[in-house]
């Protein structure tokens, strides 16, 4: 017979269920942290354009900077569900924030390529932790029904966080005192303020049990996936798309994926619980989340790249040139969340946002090198208003169909496949889009042109081309980012179809920790 886990309150928290106030300031640090995650990526966008060029770096290098960081935290993301399982969710979240605040540093000082990248990855660990444990938090304080009411205000914390971000890179690398290593750096003080609002707001209740971590697991699925990633981003110009290379990456990143699945199976705790696979629910929104993450990070990343180099905006207009998918997201993320807890209903919201989605990736694929603001406004908030319906709901509907005790594991699993599919897509893309570069320029421009726009090769700085190469560089960009959105598109589709068959389950009305009190309660009266 075991043992039930011990249930350790802080002093001076109440029982019961928290009220508004105590759950508003509870969710303070991890707003401020959620906020700085937020920032980290979204700050940097409108400056890579300048970094690449800055540092003598290559498209390659330009998707691998974004790539590292979604491949960190895409390996950890299962580590930290699984620990937020274990052991303190309140220093697990300091932990990540902690490492976000060393990564960001090494990032602000880096003077070469390859440290960037090292610096990217110790980021990519430490959003992952906030990433997964943000959702889990929420989740053991709040009752699903009630989500809804506090989305709002991470909507809003994302909304101007996301609008912020471009904005203030722009601005810093505009400034000649600045420069685009403040991008980095100014994550750095809202860490440490984050840091120290969790240790005074957070209290929830610490679950002490005896428990190993699957390092096996983490370590085959992490290689496994590394393996494609590398494959899908070298492909196509390091070595054919059908060559040996191709075949030995691809062979030994299923056969470590397969490893680690058969690791899994065996485990006493496993970092992804296979049997929360047997849920429909969780299966079909992981599947649907793997297709978002290809979709949107696959096609969005490059678009500040776009107004760069095709339309020939400055890193500042450019930012500002992202409100109109942002305003879309944060609107119907706040009002489908409002709806949802009044009504209850949640699987509506899925698949009108798939639909959308869908319809703004299409929409998207139409663009070129002369096509309007308003227009491409129109098409981005379209884009925004689908993933605001579809991205936080289908980690409500899964968290809504697992018992209390694996709610870390099934957040962390959607969490993870989303940003599988992010750094799959980002990757993937990437190299279509440096070869489709690459192939137009020497199309148009001669064998040599075709160096300059892609492959391995420097990225084009474009104040130093005459006008009639320019021209032919940023139509080429356009051509290709467009592509992007036309690969996307069916991808985006296929996350409409998973949608389409969830089951619809009443929202639980009690939060995840009182549901892990009644289940251990429950589990004690038939020991």
């Amino acid at each position: 017979m075991t043992a039930p886990a011990e249930s350790i309150d802080p002093p001076g928290a109440a029982p019961g269920r928290m009220s508004h106030r105590e759950v508003l300031q509870a969710l303070s640090g991890l707003m401020v942290g959620m906020f700085v995650a937020i920032l980290a990526s979204t700050v940097v966008a409108n400056a890579l354009p300048r970094i690449i060029a800055e540092l003598n770096g290559s498209q390659t290098v330009y998707t691998w900077i974004v790539t590292t960081e979604l491949l960190a935290m895409t390996a950890t993301v299962p580590l930290w569900g699984k620990m937020a399982d274990l052991y303190s969710k309140k220093l697990l979240i300091q932990l990540s924030l902690g490492l976000f605040v060393l990564g960001s540093l090494i990032a602000g000082l880096s003077r070469t390529v390859e440290v960037l990248l090292v610096s990217r990855v110790v980021q990519g660990v430490g959003a992952g932790g906030m990433t997964a444990l943000a959702l889990i938090v929420m989740a053991a304080m709040i009752p699903p029904r009630e989500l809804g009411r506090y989305a709002g205000v991470f909507g809003a914390v994302f909304g101007v966080g996301t609008i912020a971000g471009p904005l203030i890179g722009g601005v810093l690398v505009d400034t000649s005192w600045l420069g685009w290593r403040w991008c980095f750096l100014i994550g750095v003080p809202f860490s440490l303020i984050s840091i120290v609002l969790l240790q005074r707001t957070l209290h929830l209740p610490v679950v002490r049990r005896k428990a190993r971590i699957d390092w096996w697991g983490a370590l085959l699925i992490t290689a496994g996936v590394s393996t494609l990633l590398v494959w899908s981003s070298l492909a196509g110009h390091r070595f054919a798309w059908a060559s040996g290379w191709t075949a030995l990456m691809v062979v030994g990143g299923l056969v470590l994926l397969a490893l680690a699945v058969w690791v899994e199976s065996k485990v006493p705790e496993p970092i992804i619980p296979l049997r929360i696979f047997r849920s429909r629910t969780v299966t079909l929104t992981t599947v649907a989340s793997v297709l978002v993450g290809v979709a949107l990070f696959g096609g969005t990343v490059f678009l500040s790249q776009y107004f760069q180099t095709s339309l020939g905006k400055s890193p500042t207009v450019a930012g500002l040139m992202s409100l109109p998918m942002i305003l879309g997201l944060l609107v119907s993320s706040t009002v489908a969340g409002q709806l949802i807890t009044r009504y209850g209903r949640w699987k509506a919201y899925l698949v009108a946002g798939a639909a959308v989605m869908t319809v703004g990736m299409l929409l998207l694929s139409t663009i070129d090198a002369d096509t309007g603001v308003p227009l491409l406004s129109l098409y981005m908030a379209v884009l925004g208003t689908g993933v605001g319906m579809l991205m936080q709901n289908l980690v409500l509907a899964a968290q809504n169909d697992v018992p209390a005790h694996e709610l870390g594991a099934a957040t962390s699993v959607l969490t993870f496949f989303r940003s599988m599919g992010g750094a799959i897509g980002v990757s993937a893309l990437g190299a279509v889009l440096a070869n489709r570069v690459t192939g137009l320029l020497t199309e148009r421009l001669g064998p040599a042109a075709g160096a300059t726009g892609g492959g391995t090769t420097e990225v084009p700085d474009l104040a130093a081309l005459p006008a009639p190469v320019l021209a032919v560089v940023r139509d080429a960009y356009a051509t290709a980012t467009a592509e992007l959105f036309l690969v996307g598109a069916p991808i985006a589709f296929l996350a409409l179809v998973a949608v389409l068959f969830v089951r619809e389950k009443p929202l639980h009305e009690t939060s995840g920790d009182e549901r892990a009190a009644q289940e251990s309660a429950a589990l004690t009266a038939v020991h």
